[in-house]
């Protein structure tokens, strides 16, 4: 995946609380997902929004959630491309989605390990669109791997202290 074309992939900055890191979003591979990513960045959506579900040796999801555990209102749902051959590799970014297929709209997550059982492995299985690759500041990603976690209303897996998205910027 690191030989991707780069002037066809955006890079994309992403400055958290905790540090900022920095990844490749495949739109030669996830168009549509790439697209509607790139949307929010242009809106500010993520701006101040959490990494709001975080499991160490699995993955941290971000991108729909205030401080106050109220989720922000989105756009429609998008087309699953989880066929595109992408692996949830650890350092992959990938849509977040419901049990319905085409559902993912704003939030997202970066594999801490290789998910290979959120792979598509057909269409009974379709799994979790890949789109994009932390390609700096991984050791940000790893510190954000080991925060503690607890209950906050309905939710488990939640930050004790708030991993805050601040900003993502396209590079």
């Amino acid at each position: 995946m690191e030989n991707q074309d780069k002037s066809q992939n955006p890079t994309v900055i992403i400055k958290t609380s905790m540090g900022t890191f920095e990844a490749i979003l495949y739109k030669d591979k996830a168009p549509i997902t790439v697209d509607n990513f790139l949307q929010y960045v242009k809106d500010h959506f993520f701006d101040g929004t959490l990494f709001h579900r975080i499991i160490p040796g699995f993955m941290a999801q971000g991108g729909g959630f205030d401080k106050d555990c109220r989720q922000k209102p989105t756009r429609a749902p998008i087309k699953n491309e989880a066929e595109n051959g992408l692996k949830n590799e650890r350092g992959t970014l990938a849509m977040a989605r419901t049990m319905v297929v085409d559902s993912a709209t704003s939030q997202f997550f970066i594999n801490f390990t290789d998910n290979d059982f959120l792979n598509y492995a057909g269409k009974n299985n379709f799994g979790y669109a890949v789109f994009g690759k932390v390609t700096e500041g991984m050791d940000i990603v790893d510190v954000m791997a080991k925060v503690r976690t607890g209950s906050r209303g309905p939710f488990q897996d939640w930050p004790i202290d708030d991993v805050v998205i601040e900003s993502v910027t396209v590079k």
